[in-house]
């Protein structure tokens, strides 16, 4: 923390204003914006000052730190109550959310209570983004039946460059974003000893012949995430009515991840790959 705080760019990228610009749309358009880390609120906003501004706190309608994921989706109100903070330090438990601000701590129910009541909704709608599969896309996906978008950076190195999917919902031109049309620089990071994220290589009982089947990782991501992408910055400059293909157990694996499927994941001819 104490060298973070010294040279913060020496450990951190600045958020691109395509980002920035798209988080501001999403307010403007009447949506509510949701921050929960489990950092605690001094080095979450050291963070956030660098990345994304000095402002970044007027982004957000509600902020939770030091959330304690994945227990402040699992766990009951009596059990984990948000907190007040002043000057950085956590006070006394909250009975509930009254309005939108900055907590600590916390619980899935009260903050849900606390939407409805923005949003003027029974039951509203949360899209969900996480980089962690048992801290955010999971619970949030299990025990709050969000939608949950995975940010995979591993994506960003396996995605196939050649193959595209003949969808009848396929976007005009004018809604797709710069991402889907220029790549970026791919850096050989792909671990020559494990081979791919998301398939791998069984061999048969005699030894003979190899089969490609899905990784846990793969199997998890297609169960409980919505979409898969390799950054923010792959949707920044899609309109807000963009529709995305979405993980199904009657669609080939590999529909769910944007811009582009995992090559791995893309079977040729003759070599299927098997779900285990």
């Amino acid at each position: 923390m104490g060298e973070m705080k010294k040279d913060p760019g020496k450990y951190l990228l600045r958020c691109s204003e395509s980002v920035k610009d798209w988080l501001r749309k999403l307010k403007n358009a009447g949506k509510v914006l949701l921050l929960i880390t489990s950092s605690h609120s001094d080095y979450c906003r050291l963070l956030c000052e660098h990345i994304l501004g000095e402002d970044f706190e007027e982004i957000f309608d509600i902020i939770i730190t030091n959330a304690l994921k994945p227990g402040f989706f699992t766990q009951m109100p009596q059990q984990r109550p948000f907190r007040t903070l002043v000057n950085d330090e956590e006070r006394e438990p909250l009975p509930s959310l009254e309005q939108p601000g900055w907590y600590s701590q916390g619980n899935w129910s009260h903050l849900n209570d606390l939407l409805k009541k923005i949003t003027g909704k029974s039951d509203p709608k949360v899209v969900y983004f996480g980089d962690s599969m048992r801290s955010d896309i999971f619970p949030a996906h299990s025990y709050n039946n969000c939608e949950t978008v995975l940010v995979l950076e591993e994506l960003e190195v396996e995605a196939s460059q050649q193959v595209t999917t003949d969808r009848k919902d396929s976007e005009p031109l004018e809604k797709k974003g710069k991402y889907e049309s220029k790549r970026q620089k791919m850096w050989p990071v792909v671990s020559e000893q494990w081979g791919s994220y998301f398939v791998d290589g069984v061999t048969g009982l005699e030894g003979e012949g190899e089969t490609q089947v899905h990784t846990w990782c793969t199997s998890n991501i297609n169960t409980y995430s919505t979409i898969a992408i390799p950054s923010l910055q792959a949707i920044a400059d899609l309109s807000l009515d963009h529709k995305f293909p979405r993980f199904c157990p009657d669609k080939p694996s590999f529909i769910g991840y944007y811009p582009r499927p995992p090559a791995a994941l893309v079977p040729r001819p003759s070599e299927p790959i098997t779900q285990e």
